[in-house]
């Protein structure tokens, strides 16, 4: 079998699977009261009530003549109302009744203990897992959605507490770093507190569409001509937005207008993807050693950018 039929068996064979569990998780099973197609149409009203028609059927991929009988069998039923758009009468608009939301609401604690189960199968570790795998298939094979807006902005009260937080949570989880690198971390935004309204430092929290996802400071070296980039953090949800490369940039490009004469920065060898990142904004490697780490022996390095 040829590279090409293997992936195809392979998706074949996670749709049996699919199939199977989406089996347990439908929200119209067999035995209910209302078909899977029933249960879709009243979850998609009840998110934009009233909705068009058009759009239902968009949402859906229902054709126009399946779609209205679907809605007419619901409508038999009290569920929902159809009547002509106030502004475009050639559209046609649904809304739930009040026995229709009643309907949906019933619908979704079903469903809702449904996944909880699922999910309830698994720790926290395998759960996360496999909502990133569900995540990457949602990205590669769903609608492409708006880029995210992305804002940075100086740290407030709270944002401190935030970047110990997540640096601790982060790094155990993904590479099992006890609760050490959060104590450094923790010394680390003291240090830059301590010395707030130095004007030859600065921090950055990166927001998407509002949320906290990253952050990176700028903070003076020992021999006050060498800046230090310190904190870099990126959350997995922000990875492939260009985040870990804006916030290295702005960093930088404070060092520079701050006059320092380079910027430098401590990393291990085991993180590529940040390495990467620095490598693309033009630091070199200067020094490398050995160092206990934070539960298993690692590689820490000096990267050094001259401005």
């Amino acid at each position: 079998m040829n590279r090409s039929a293997d992936r195809v068996a392979t998706v074949r064979a996670f749709n049996r699977l699919y199939t199977g569990v989406i089996g347990v998780l439908d929200e119209g099973p067999a035995d209910a009261e209302y078909s899977l197609s029933e249960a879709r149409v009243l979850f998609e009203i009840a998110q934009q009530d009233p909705t068009q028609v058009t759009d239902l059927r968009k949402r859906l991929d229902l054709d126009a003549g399946y779609a209205s009988r679907l809605l007419a069998k619901l409508e038999e039923r009290g569920l929902l109302t159809r009547e002509r758009s106030d502004e475009d009468a050639r559209r046609q608009v649904v809304r739930l009744t009040e026995n229709g939301r009643k309907a949906f609401a019933d619908l979704d604690e079903r469903s809702v203990g449904r996944i909880g189960s699922l999910l309830g199968r698994f720790g926290d570790d395998e759960q996360e897992r496999l909502l990133g795998a569900m995540g990457t298939i949602t990205s590669l094979v769903g609608e492409r959605a708006p880029a995210p807006t992305l804002v940075l902005r100086p740290p407030r009260p709270g944002d401190f507490g935030w970047v110990v937080h997540r640096h601790g949570a982060l790094y155990s989880r993904e590479y099992g770093w006890d609760e050490r690198f959060e104590a450094l971390v923790a010394r680390v935004v003291a240090d830059y507190v301590d010395k707030r309204g130095e004007p030859r430092q600065a921090g950055w929290i990166a927001e998407l569409d509002g949320e906290r996802v990253g952050s990176v400071f700028c903070m003076p070296g020992e021999d006050g001509t060498t800046a230090k980039l310190r904190m870099l953090l990126l959350e997995p949800a922000a990875r492939g937005h260009g985040v870990g490369k804006r916030l290295v940039t702005e960093c930088v490009e404070f060092a520079r207008a701050a006059g320092y004469a380079a910027i430098e920065l401590w990393t291990v060898s085991l993180l590529d993807a940040a390495r990467a990142v620095y490598q693309k904004a033009g630091f070199q490697l200067v020094s490398e050693e050995t160092i206990p780490g934070f539960g298993y022996e690692l590689t820490g390095q000096t990267w050094r950018l001259e401005l």
